[in-house]
């Protein structure tokens, strides 16, 4: 698995400059004045004096918890791992936020969209999405670059029932927790947002109208990360918890032959796209994501959800900032690296233990 993951590194880094070439020349460029948030000001601030004040961190992996912390600095937001194989929170630091502050996913919910399409059979990852004139677009690079013109046509062409059903079955408006004790289940509306809002093109590009945490978000990457299986997650407060620890299965997802065809685009967006910034601070190892930037009543969002894909392992991290212009998606993407970095440097990517068994809990929403 290993040296897959290397080559698939190398040849994404051959390719990637012939698809921003080909791309360029294809792809009109932006007006300063078409970005929505060039003209918007701002009223929160992107940085926080004390992020950890109230957590609890018994049960908590202490390696972990202190490279989140590290990471993330004096920066306003959380930082949540997950051991994908299990649903165990390793750590959740500003846990308030992380468990009641339920957001809008922004581009995040791309990953989605991505899947329903695939599930669907609407498209390939090689599949050409026309974008406008004689302008296309493929999964691969729509994902890697974030192209919200991509994803808000396959979402015209799947219809809101089938955006929502996905949605749902993938974890959005629903706890993602198993007894975490404050925890928002996020709003997924009923039906479509109005035209003026963008309808589901807009739903599918921009998460708008939606409101996820990001526990919901790593679930669903745990789950792309582990082939398929939908963990709760679990956040052991104490010694003992942890010590009787065991994985409880939510739902398993039928995702595990489309598993590959999003993975090029979310090592792209490492590689080459919107979360490159990663790789200042981490390269030794494959690092998939996605990034997410939108703004809401004068607060800036940022996210970045990923997984570590090593010969040992892996580590889900949610990265999830709140301010004004400071706070985007690629700085998100910068801590993850940070993360992952501290990580590295204190031998977490080595030789685990078998995992525990697991329990299956009847899922009776679905």
């Amino acid at each position: 698995m290993h040296h897959l993951a290397r080559s698939r590194r190398a040849r994404l880094r051959t390719s990637s400059a012939l698809r921003q070439r080909n791309r360029a020349a294809t792809t009109p460029k932006p007006r300063r004045y078409d970005n929505p948030l060039f003209y918007e000001h701002y009223f929160a601030s992107s940085y926080a004096s004390d992020i950890t004040d109230g957590d609890i961190t018994a049960g908590e992996d202490p390696m972990v918890r202190q490279a989140a912390i590290d990471a993330m600095g004096n920066m306003n937001g959380t930082v949540l791992a997950i051991e994908p194989s299990s649903g165990r929170i390793l750590a959740m630091v500003n846990q308030k936020l992380a468990l009641q502050s339920a957001a809008q996913p922004c581009s995040t919910i791309k990953l989605s969209v991505a899947l329903a399409a695939l599930s669907e059979g609407i498209i390939t990852k090689e599949t050409q999405v026309r974008l406008g004139g004689r302008y296309h677009m493929n999964l691969t690079l729509a994902l890697a670059h974030s192209n919200n013109e991509y994803f808000e046509a396959l979402g015209r062409q799947l219809g809101f029932e089938k955006v929502a059903h996905y949605a749902h079955l993938y974890g959005l408006g629903e706890l993602a927790g198993y007894h975490i004790e404050g925890e928002s289940p996020g709003v997924y509306p009923d039906e479509e947002i109005a035209p003026y809002l963008g309808g589901v093109g807009k739903m599918c590009s921009f998460g708008e109208g939606i409101s996820m945490t990001p526990l919901q978000l790593g679930a669903l990457v745990a789950a792309i990360a582990n082939g398929g299986t939908m963990y709760y997650l679990q956040h052991p407060t104490t010694p003992a918890e942890v010590a009787n620890f065991q994985p409880i299965v939510k739902r398993h997802l039928k995702i595990a032959g489309i598993i590959p065809e999003i993975s090029d685009g979310m090592a792209g967006a490492v590689e080459y796209g919107t979360a490159k910034r990663l790789l200042e601070n981490f390269n030794e190892e494959e690092v998939l994501g996605k990034t997410g930037t939108c703004s809401h009543a004068g607060t800036r969002l940022g996210w970045f959800a990923s997984y570590a894909n090593t010969e040992y392992g892996r580590i889900v991290v949610v990265v999830f900032l709140e301010g004004g212009r400071p706070t985007f998606g690629p700085k998100a993407a910068e801590i993850a690296g940070h993360m992952y970095r501290n990580l590295y440097d204190h031998d977490f990517f080595a030789t685990k233990p078998a995992a525990p068994s697991v329990i299956s809990v009847k899922n009776t929403t679905n």
